[in-house]
């Protein structure tokens, strides 16, 4: 047992401790542009398209659709798509556009039907996109609340740094000790399994995009062939950042903190809500890498706190190394979000729940022969030949 546990705990601290090593020295090279420097007007105004696309918002969309009338900004629009709802959200868009301060700036568009061969959220985004008229466009999501200076910031950046599509990491809000503790988790689990300092590498295949804030050059978004090549792509923001990377355009990501908000979840079991339709996508639909991906979660991330209980003697050191990494990465997480480091104390039990959530999004797909998504089933068959 004991050669076990410096085996396992070796490969659990180099992993965590080398994760730690790498965002430590990576993430400081990502640009914060809520610093004063970016708090500019960018050059030319280039016209900017902003698309909304929402299903069942009424509680959000207003509150949305109004703060990103009041942008710090003289050249943009705003097209909203009303896709297929079944409560308010469609009557609430036409009321807001009926303001003055709408007046000319914003567009609603209502779906009825959904063709068959697209996901409702990537035909409604490409149905917007075809009346886009500006020289970039702004895909975002009708939760999402704005803060005045965000996109004059933001096309500062992208114009200086001459990027083709940028992601604006968004503030997750946050009410109760579940909701931190799981995008905690979430957090963490990014930093060791993306490289975000390594977007704007063009020898890297490390990619980005993000549901909140995908900002893309007309031009670029239709070489990689619009939303029409994510049709039936269930990570749609993410894929179109690997969609970017893959054709050679320039690609960057920026923090924030504050310029974008969102509230994710509602409790713990939200989160776990959220992210159902999502993991078994994340794994390409196959069983055999969702089980294998399962038992990895939990053993970098429950192992090191079991074996720190259970090994005896200096065989408790490699554990340690790899716990002190992790709490590393809490502290410097702390420092860019509204989660203290002492979460970390909850990070088995974050830990399970994740675990659970990649097992129950593959029984839940394989069970029902699809996603249900938004109140519309997708069939796994269909899902998988989408896949990016």
């Amino acid at each position: 047992m004991i050669y076990f546990h410096w085996i396992a705990g070796c490969i659990l601290a180099l992993a965590w401790f080398s994760r730690l090593v790498s965002a430590a020295r990576g993430v400081p090279q990502v640009t914060n542009i809520a610093t004063d420097e970016w708090n500019r007007t960018p050059p030319g105004t280039p016209h900017v398209t902003i698309i909304v696309p929402a299903r069942n918002e009424e509680a959000h969309v207003e509150q949305s659709l109004s703060q990103l009338l009041e942008l710090d900004y003289p050249n943009y629009e705003v097209i909203a798509v009303n896709d297929r709802s079944t409560d308010r959200t469609g009557e609430v868009m036409d009321r807001v556009a009926a303001t003055p301060a709408a007046h000319g700036r914003l567009r609603v568009i209502h779906i009825s039907d959904l063709p068959p061969g697209w996901l409702g959220k990537a035909h409604a985004m490409w149905t917007a996109a075809k009346e886009a008229s500006g020289e970039w466009i702004l895909f975002t999501d009708a939760d999402v609340m704005f803060e005045p200076d965000v996109l004059k910031r933001s096309l500062s950046y992208a114009i200086a740094e001459r990027a083709d599509h940028m992601v604006l990491f968004p503030s997750f809000v946050m009410h109760n000790a579940g909701e931190r503790m799981m995008i905690a988790f979430f957090q963490t689990l990014f930093v060791f399994g993306h490289r975000p300092w390594k977007v704007a590498d063009p020898k890297t295949k490390d990619f980005m995009g993000v549901g909140a804030f995908n900002l893309i050059r007309r031009s670029t978004y239709e070489a990689i062939g619009s939303y029409q090549a994510l049709r039936f792509e269930v990570l749609d923001d993410m894929k179109l950042g690997k969609l970017v990377k893959a054709a050679g355009f320039a690609q960057r990501n920026v923090f924030g903190h504050g310029l974008i908000t969102i509230r994710w979840a509602h409790g713990a079991m939200g989160v776990v809500q959220n992210l159902t339709k999502n993991m078994f996508a994340v794994m390409s639909f196959r069983p055999l890498m969702t089980l294998l991906g399962a038992a990895t979660l939990g053993f970098l991330n429950l192992v090191p706190f079991f074996g720190l209980l259970f090994a005896h003697g200096w065989a408790r050191l490699p554990y340690a190394v790899a716990l002190a990494s992790m709490f590393g990465i809490y502290v410097g997480m702390s420092w860019m979000s509204d989660v203290p480091p002492y979460y970390f104390a909850l990070h088995p039990a974050s830990s399970l729940l994740f675990v659970y959530i990649v097992l129950r999004s593959m029984v839940l797909t394989l069970a029902r022969g699809g996603v249900i998504w938004r109140g519309t089933f997708y069939p796994l068959e269909e899902l998988r030949k989408g896949l990016v």
